[in-house]
């Protein structure tokens, strides 16, 4: 049986549960309105299109590894939960995911531990966005870019580009690509991460709901939250002109901009270390 940290009766669980629902069924209330129109949107769609989880999947609640769950025997039968100390109890089980997924578990580690242990960068100002379309005849959002293609290129060429992390590298075209300052790689993405960018703090969505029952449910929305809120600096930042989706730009080829996104990365970074470590103590703190 796994370790056991504390024992929620089902009065309280069931409530807290609900409160979850409600609270995940807010945040994608607009996502699924749109969904149901068969309407696009290039900001927030990236939130269930890239990390492929379905607005049902955020909205079920779990209590994090180590939590018995009192009269739940119903859920003895879900992923990663073993029977616990009471009679019908359940708890979340962080052995048993080790052991199925144990490359899977090694890699969430790796990466939410080295991550934390790095100092932020905050020198990239979103150029990865504009190395996506650097002398690019087409483009992944069909939608105008605010300076024009000489114009988003001027931008490129007269910066560094230092991205660090490797699923927004992956997307820069052929010609942006030896522009970086380092070659960037899937094996070596623990090597690289680190917490000032963007997409690692994005990422801790994917990685909490990787994790699925072994992370609370309400830090999971928390993830979910930062990653949504995060998002919009980075299209935002972005060469597009996402007006028409009342998007207002943060000009990242003045100083001005790139001082008012430096700034506001560094409050996402924060944000950021606060969650990446109740991941790792919900996970893996017995």
């Amino acid at each position: 049986m796994p370790p056991i940290r504390s024992l929620l009766p089902r009065a309280q669980w069931s409530a807290r549960a609900e409160e979850h629902r409600e609270r995940a069924e807010s945040l994608t209330a607009e996502h699924r309105a749109r969904a149901a129109r068969g309407e696009r949107h290039p900001v927030w769609d990236f939130l269930f299109t890239y990390y492929s989880y379905k607005p049902a999947q955020l909205a079920r609640w779990h209590p994090g590894a180590g939590v018995e769950l009192e009269d739940a025997a119903e859920r003895r039968s879900w992923r990663w939960y073993s029977p616990g100390a009471t009679a019908d109890g359940a708890t979340p089980d962080a052995v048993a995911f080790a052991k199925e997924k144990p490359d899977l578990a090694g890699l969430v580690e790796r990466m939410l531990r080295r991550t934390a242990s790095r100092p932020g960068q905050f020198g990239c100002f979103g150029l990865h966005e504009w190395a996506m379309v650097y002398r690019a005849d087409e483009h992944r959002h069909p939608v105008p870019l605010r300076l024009g293609q000489a114009g988003t290129d001027v931008v490129v060429e007269s910066n560094d580009l230092r991205c660090t992390h490797f699923d927004a590298f992956r997307f820069f075209t052929p010609e942006a690509v030896p522009r970086n300052r380092r070659p960037l790689s899937r094996d070596e993405q623990p090597l690289f991460e680190q917490p000032g960018c963007l997409h690692a703090g994005m990422d801790l969505y994917k990685w909490a709901m990787k994790l699925g029952p072994l992370v609370p449910g309400e830090l999971l929305l928390d993830a979910f939250e930062l990653a949504r809120d995060i998002r919009l600096l980075d299209m935002e930042a972005a060469p597009y002109d996402l007006a028409a989706w009342d998007v207002v730009p943060v000009p990242i080829e003045t100083a001005e901009g790139k001082a008012e996104y430096v700034r506001r990365q560094r409050a996402f970074a924060e944000r950021g270390a606060v969650i990446r470590s109740r991941l790792l103590d919900a996970w893996l703190v017995s």
